[in-house]
């Protein structure tokens, strides 16, 4: 029997053929935390705001107008009649639910649907044996930038950023990182590391209890509208700073664009979600290792944190300036010949290919329909100047290729190769040595990292390091 929440409050008993409202709580929370709902930001609002308004019992306010405007982000002239995306959103929400029924919640104790036609949830108990779940963590308060959403004229939907439409505008589907380490921490209580993977990452920390996680954060250009202009090169200010027109101009992607968007702000808020990944999975294993990782924007990091603290690095160069100025002159690195069209279109040279490698990498794509399929990582270890630190810099043509190069290195398969393939070149040694690490990274949907390969190892030769005493990378 479906769950009915009109006119009752929080705290009122239901049948004992019925779900009780705790309960029902207690699903909505699950589900905001599965895998499945876990890189749909948009698909997590929309259920969240429409499961609490009917467990409220404020059911009756879910009108298509409503649901834009406070669940979707819609500004007040939102249109239903003009703008179908609550219905778009609603069926996504649908499929999404019956994926999430299919896998991993086919044992969850209540069933919530959405009947077809209806804003309005249903609370069932399972039909089928249902299995109680241990009490599930609060569902974690998201405070995402979500993209624009276009409705295609056939009224499917595409949830794409200005920068798909135009491609000097970027928006990507960003978090914070606040999140990331919750994330990161959460994830070491419920899972173990194979010995061999904190025998690298012990051989690589040493010593260091504090080591430094730094992200990328790219300087945008931020107008009235919340459109992004990626900004790579000019004089930049604090977050929130008003751009100088002649600066926008003269080094924005697209000029001429940028001089017709009005007011523009500095904006340095945002990293990717493979970042954002990576970021969990590191705080994760160095969690369980006992260590308390300080995580920083890569333009925070100080040469005293080089000098200090083992460093990992976090993106490629095209996204990441500290990666840019420490990359160490290995065999390996990444080139984008043109600078206006970054996406997917750089590449990984090989300068000294052996045999059975290529000279280049690129992102691979499907020839149809576009989707990424594959792409790339570089793991660069090398010293820190004459200090004894490491930095590490894991960074992919992609977020999702940076997001693999993390995986790769928290893996078991992964440090196993890799280990393998340090021990051909320096016979063995239980010192660690100078190397740069190629990795391919495959990947479903566009988004999902579905696996990882190391495809080969590169020593950095002496006298090859990185110069702390050259670089700061704070601006």
């Amino acid at each position: 029997m479906s769950t009915s929440f009109a006119n009752l409050d929080a705290a009122s008993p239901l049948g004992a053929d019925e779900p009780s409202i705790k309960d029902c709580k207690k699903q909505v929370e699950r589900i905001l935390n599965s895998d499945a709902f876990r890189t749909a930001a948009t698909l997590q609002a929309l259920l969240q705001f429409l499961t609490s308004k009917t467990i409220n019992g404020e059911s009756d306010c879910l009108k298509e107008y409503t649901i834009g405007v406070e669940a979707l982000g819609r500004k007040s002239d939102f249109d239903p009649k003009i703008n179908p995306i609550v219905r778009v959103q609603s069926h996504r929400l649908r499929v999404k639910l019956k994926e999430y029924y299919e896998t991993e919640g086919y044992k969850d104790p209540i069933l919530i649907q959405f009947p077809k036609g209806h804003y309005v949830p249903t609370f069932e108990i399972s039909v089928s044996d249902p299995v109680i779940l241990p009490e599930t963590k609060p569902a974690v308060e998201l405070h995402v930038e979500t993209a624009p959403e276009e409705i295609a004229p056939n009224g499917t939907s595409r949830t794409w950023t200005t920068w798909w439409r135009i491609p000097s505008i970027v928006a990507v589907c960003l978090v914070t990182l606040a999140l990331g380490y919750f994330l990161g921490n959460w994830h070491a209580q419920k899972q173990s590391y194979d010995p061999e993977v904190v025998a690298f990452w012990t051989r690589l920390l040493g010593n260091d209890t504090t080591p430094v996680i730094a992200y990328p954060n790219a300087v945008f250009l931020l107008d009235d509208s919340n459109d992004l202009f990626r900004f790579r090169h000019g004089a930049i200010d604090n977050r929130g700073a008003l751009v100088d027109p002649h600066v926008a101009k003269e080094f924005a992607s697209n000029p001429k664009l940028v001089s017709q968007a009005g007011q523009l702000y500095y904006e340095n808020g945002y990293t990717g979600t493979g970042e954002l990944e990576s970021v969990a999975a590191l705080a994760g294993l160095f969690g369980s290792m006992g260590l308390h990782p300080i995580i920083k924007s890569s333009r925070d990091v100080l040469p005293e944190d080089l000098a200090n603290h083992n460093v990992i690095l976090l993106g490629s160069p095209f996204q990441n300036p500290a990666v840019a100025q420490l990359m160490t002159a290995g065999d390996f690195s990444f080139s984008n010949p043109d600078q206006h069209h970054e996406q997917w279109r750089a590449q990984i040279l090989n300068s000294r290919p052996g045999q059975g490698e290529a000279a280049t990498y690129g992102t691979q794509r499907d020839p149809v329909s576009k989707t990424l399929r594959a792409d790339f990582g570089v793991i660069t270890v090398a010293r820190s100047g004459s200090t004894g630190r490491w930095v590490a810099i894991l960074g992919g043509l992609d977020t999702k290729g940076t997001e693999g190069t993390g995986r790769f290195l928290i893996s078991k398969s992964g440090v196993e190769h890799l280990n393998q393939a340090l021990a051909d070149h320096d016979g063995g040694s239980r010192d660690l040595s100078p190397f740069q690490a190629l990795v391919r990274v495959d990947i479903a949907k566009g988004y999902l990292v579905m696996g990882t390969d190391l495809v080969t190892l590169h020593p950095i030769q002496p006298p090859h390091s990185v110069a702390a005493d050259k670089t700061s990378t704070s601006h």
